[in-house]
């Protein structure tokens, strides 16, 4: 459960962004939007693996 202390006088507007911030990192969604279907393991692996070599790829770019 998520709580955000709201000080007197604070902007509900910041309030509201704090909330979304939060909830955005706690991977609520991801995780919900992941399980509306099945994904085999060695799929998962295998995106896994292409995601690691991309990244590493890009990250051999910058240098």
């Amino acid at each position: 459960m998520l709580i955000i202390p709201v000080k007197e006088g604070e902007n509900i507007e910041r309030a509201l962004k704090k909330f979304k911030k939060k909830f955005e990192r706690t991977g609520t969604m991801r995780a919900l939007r992941a399980r509306q279907q099945y994904i085999k393991p060695s799929v998962e692996r295998r995106e896994q693996r292409k995601k690691a070599v991309y990244v590493a790829q890009m990250k051999q770019e910058e240098i």
